[in-house]
């Protein structure tokens, strides 16, 4: 299955987002992809008063984003901001496109190296995957990255690929911990790992107005040995690449540690 990973630098505004996404989408169509994923925050990035911005699930954005993958023929992803019944909003991720309909609300939140995500953001409680063209597929955003349990969940619920849409924050050695993290999750549950971030907004010569985790770029396909296939530097621009399901049931049948879990596992 061909997958697209559109790095990019989003802003506050959810239009102007909205129509880089329909740009993006294009080009992913144009390249043969079937899937195409967008980075957490796609609607709007960190930074912005996300509680004004966010909107339900069948809001307008999310209606933008369903009919761009209705004129695409492609299953999109990206990340957007709901409202929660607290006040707060959810980090939520919207997959939809022929024959696909989930969202996945992050489970942990990015409290941690200064940031408080948790202040504005309410967690998710579901682990959530989806199918296309035979493929299941689980949902993580950012943080999540740290948690090898909720990537093992996913291969638990018959996963071979995992999406990762991410808005990583910068700092001495996040650049190390990102590019360790999603090459140890793809070993950890043998499975594809696709990891898209924000690009790095300093890269188009935007200087980061606020303390938020506005991302790094360095967006990469990992197999499930874990070994990077394809990878980017941290400016904009659209990976695209190859993902053989049956490479899993090899890794899987080579090095078995699902299988082989005691403590916690099956």
């Amino acid at each position: 299955m061909r997958i697209a990973l559109s790095q990019l630098t989003t802003g506050p505004d959810p239009e102007r987002n909205l129509a880089v996404l329909r740009e993006q989408t294009g080009r992913a169509a144009e390249a043969g992809a079937r899937l195409v994923v967008f980075p957490e925050a796609t609607m709007a990035c960190f930074g912005t008063s996300l509680t004004s911005l966010a909107e339900p699930l069948d809001g307008p954005w999310a209606t933008g984003v369903r009919q761009i993958a209705k004129d695409s023929g492609l299953v999109v992803v990206a990340g957007m901001f709901t409202p929660a019944p607290d006040g707060r909003v959810t980090n939520t991720l919207l997959a939809t496109g022929p024959g696909v309909e989930a969202s996945y609300d992050k489970i942990h939140l990015y409290d941690a190296f200064g940031f408080t995500e948790s202040r504005t953001v309410a967690p998710g409680s579901r682990v959530v995957t989806f199918d296309l063209d035979g493929v299941r597929i689980g949902l993580a955003t950012c943080y999540d990255v740290r948690f090898p349990e909720l990537f093992r969940a996913h291969a638990d619920a018959g996963a071979q690929l995992s999406l990762l849409p991410a808005s990583w924050g910068a700092g001495p050695g996040k650049r190390e911990q990102w590019e360790l993290l999603i090459r140890a999750r793809a070993l950890d549950a043998t499975m594809w790992l696709a990891a898209v971030g924000q690009a790095d907004p300093a890269a188009t010569g935007h200087a980061p107005t606020s303390s938020a985790p506005t991302g790094i770029g360095h967006s990469a396909l990992i197999g499930p040995d874990g070994t990077v296939r394809q990878r980017l530097d941290a400016a904009p621009a659209l990976l695209v690449g190859d993902v053989d399901p049956d490479e899993v049931t090899s890794v899987r049948r080579t090095v078995s540690v699902l299988a082989n879990r005691r403590l916690g596992g099956a």
